[in-house]
């Protein structure tokens, strides 16, 4: 039995316990996950969220499934039972590649093992690895990307991909971590990334919690702050990269992109290789979850649009290859031209 416990998930070996990011910054609350099902429930709904802590969580999910479904693998055909539980979890949400990587990596692992009379043991310790592993990933993405930091440098982030968005210490935050680890000054601006807040209620939480210097500012203010030259360089996470490097991630990140551009300001993606889809030949074919009106027309409970407004609320948008000026990874930083680059590192 292996424990491991971040301020996103805690496994103590029988149940997967998370943080409620609904509640924050006012509320620590967590969510108790018995069964596969609750584990679907909390990803559809956001009490985690970044897509490699949906990753982990989906991993912990899997085992958590085929524990609860053991005794259907005597009487049931044992990859039904596995595809069921696969087939669920991925419906949780379409946008994170990182979803379907932790899931086919448990998937891998059941069947290469089928007939082991130790296979939840196996399961349980292949999510136990895939929670450790992104720990391990997101201090290297750090590493590399703090390189791209100088000391005194102010870095605009977008939406939160910090240890709330992934199992612990965070990629886009984690280059700022790794670079403040290395001994830099550094401070952050925070677009409040509406209509759903994450970087008002988590990235400032965060960073403050941390003792990191943050200032919060509204998404219409990044263009101005950056005109001012406030902002040496921009670093956000990603949901999805394509093989030709346009990238999904929170919905207003194009917009940052190219306001940084406009003004010359770099713009870098951290992310782990896990989150590339070598699959999606460009942006254009990866799915936009589109989520409930609500969000845009209410804050919390009190409504501020009239009734019955039409509304439009992806959750994500793509942001092209041609306005990113690097990809961290936990093997380095890719340059454009990205098709090239992201291929030579998974040929490898």
């Amino acid at each position: 039995m292996k424990k491991i416990k971040t301020i996103t998930l805690e496994w103590n070996g029988n149940e997967l316990i998370l943080i409620d990011q609904r509640m924050l910054p006012t509320k620590k609350e967590y969510m108790i996950c018995k069964t596969y099902e609750d584990v679907y429930v909390a990803i559809k709904d956001m009490i985690v969220r970044g897509a490699p802590a949906i990753g982990a969580t989906a991993a912990f999910g899997y085992y958590l499934g085929l524990r609860e479904l053991s005794d259907s693998l005597i009487s049931e055909k044992s990859e039904d039972v596995s595809k069921r539980i696969f087939e669920k979890l991925a419906s949780s949400r379409p946008t994170a590649v990182n979803l379907f990587w932790a899931l086919k990596r448990m998937e891998k692992v059941f069947l290469e093992n089928i007939n082991d009379d130790d296979i939840l043991v196996i399961l349980e310790n292949e999510a136990y690895n895939i929670a450790e592993d992104d720990i391990k990933i997101n201090k290297s993405i750090g590493k590399f990307g703090q390189e791209i930091l100088s000391d005194g440098d102010t870095v605009l982030t977008h939406c939160n991909a910090g240890a709330l968005a992934t199992v612990d210490y965070g990629t886009a935050l984690g280059v700022i971590r790794g670079a403040i680890d290395s001994g830099k000054t550094i401070k952050v601006f925070a677009d409040e990334t509406r209509p759903y807040l994450q970087g008002a209620r988590l990235t400032a939480w965060e960073l403050m919690e941390s003792g990191i210097d943050v200032t919060l500012i509204t998404d219409n203010m990044a263009g101005w702050v950056m005109k001012q030259g406030k902002i040496n360089a921009v670093v956000v996470g990603a949901d999805r990269i394509a093989a030709n490097g346009d990238t999904a991630n929170k919905i207003g990140t194009y917009s940052v992109a190219v306001l940084a551009q406009k003004h010359g300001v770099p713009f870098y993606i951290a992310a782990p290789l896990s989150t590339i889809d070598i699959e999606m030949p460009d942006g254009e074919g990866i799915p936009i979850e589109e989520r409930n009106i609500r969000e845009i027309t209410h804050i919390g409970d009190k409504q501020i649009a009239p009734d019955n407004v039409k509304c439009f609320n992806p959750a994500f948008d793509v942001t092209p290859w041609n306005l990113i000026t690097g990809i961290i990874t936990e093997k380095g930083i890719l340059r454009p031209p990205y098709r090239e680059t992201i291929k030579k590192l998974f040929d490898k």
